[in-house]
């Protein structure tokens, strides 16, 4: 990733946390923050529930995860994530509103708290790229 394009997606992230910090008024204290994210996790899960039961675009074939313990380099390739199919855009854009809408509120409980939304993206970032698969995740 280049340095401009990285600054791009660094200035986008702390824009976004302050924007949202001057916008949210309805929803000020931290116990509605706290209670939207948890709305609108629930609603994306019923849109990816949706996506199965309603459109169909998508199925879940789910069963049991196997791991071969003798190679634990393999594991995220052994790793399945049960979903068939590819999502249609009319799902897709739900899902896109849905994920918008928590990753406001995440910004607003962020900003609340007085933490970086950057800072802690650029330290689970340095935590996945270090530790890579060992981090079990």
């Amino acid at each position: 990733m280049d340095r401009n394009n990285l600054e791009a997606k660094v200035s986008l992230c702390d824009d976004f946390q302050k924007e949202v910090s001057q916008i949210l008024i309805r929803h000020k204290s931290i116990l509605d923050i706290m209670t939207k994210l948890d709305e609108y996790n629930a609603r994306i899960n019923r849109a990816v529930a949706k996506s199965v039961t309603t459109c169909g675009c998508l199925e879940i074939n789910a069963h049991r995860q196997n791991f071969d313990s003798d190679s634990f380099g393999k594991l995220p390739l052994s790793a399945k994530s049960h979903v068939e199919g590819n999502i249609c855009d009319s799902c897709s854009d739900v899902l896109e509103e849905e994920i918008g809408s928590y990753m406001f509120y995440l910004a607003a409980l962020c900003d609340t708290l007085e933490i970086s939304l950057q800072d802690v993206l650029e330290k689970e970032f340095e935590r996945a790229r270090t530790l890579g698969i060992y981090s079990l995740k």
